[in-house]
């Protein structure tokens, strides 16, 4: 039988992350070799790389790698700095329309992991690196969006000795059109153990969610609507997210 392909898939320790690793180690075309890679970018917490390394081994990764960069040195994101953490946001009208780019938005932080993995993939004579953005059920972010993926791929066809040898890496998003529901039903077909996984901006000490942030609103509604029990562990004065039809 002909060897896998490698692929190198970017590993958050969250619940995009965990599904899009499943989708690459069950591809169609044939399963990957995945090279998990993680970061520790200066992040306000501990707990998703702690889920990242316990997601690779579940799934089956090939290896997972930390690297440390630091982008709390520029902060500007409520996730490496002191900003707050907006909570309830996603329970309420945007009033600036679907341009908004919240606090949780992390400067440069998917060109920067993007840039990495393609060094990695090259390394690795990788032709693919597979990432979990999401366009319909997200924060707003630029850099989950269809335009920034093939904007990257284009740089990936002319900055790199692969793509100008006519070997040009592929950004693979499995997600990006799909709704969180739909995330987490095919998640769970293809095996992955959500309890595993962690997504709150703001969890406790012991890496449990704080229940009221965006990504943990975000994360309940899809477990409801695509009727999966939702695992996930609430600190113990967490507000939990109202389920679909709850009064």
């Amino acid at each position: 039988m002909p060897a896998p392909i490698r692929a190198v898939v970017l590993l958050s320790g969250g619940l995009d992350s965990a599904v899009t690793l499943a989708c690459a180690r069950a591809d169609p075309d044939g399963p990957r070799a995945c090279h998990a890679l993680s970061f520790d970018y200066g992040q306000r917490h501990r707990s998703e790389l702690r889920a990242a390394a316990r997601v690779a081994e579940h799934l089956g990764a090939a290896e997972h790698r930390v690297v440390a960069i630091d982008l709390r040195a520029i902060g500007g994101s409520a996730l490496t700095g002191e900003l707050a953490v907006p909570k309830r946001r996603a329970d309420e009208p945007d009033p600036s329309g679907p341009a908004r780019i919240p606090v949780t938005y992390v400067p440069a932080r998917n060109l920067t992991f993007l840039s990495i993995a393609a060094g990695w993939a090259e390394v690795l004579g990788a032709p693919e690196i597979w990432l979990g953005v999401n366009a319909v059920d997200y924060s707003g972010y630029p850099d989950c969006r269809p335009d920034f993926i093939h904007a990257f791929e284009r740089v990936l066809a002319v900055g790199t000795r692969a793509g100008v040898e006519g070997r040009a890496l592929r950004v693979r998003t499995p997600l990006l059109h799909w709704s969180k529901a739909r995330i987490i039903r095919e998640g769970a077909a293809r095996g992955v153990d959500f309890s595993l996984t962690r997504s709150c901006y703001d969890p406790d000490e012991a890496g449990r969610a704080c229940g009221a942030c965006e990504s943990c609103v975000l994360r309940a509604r899809g477990f409801d609507e695509a009727g999966v029990i939702d695992p996930t562990p609430y600190s113990a004065d967490a507000t939990r997210p109202a389920r679909r039809g709850a009064p």
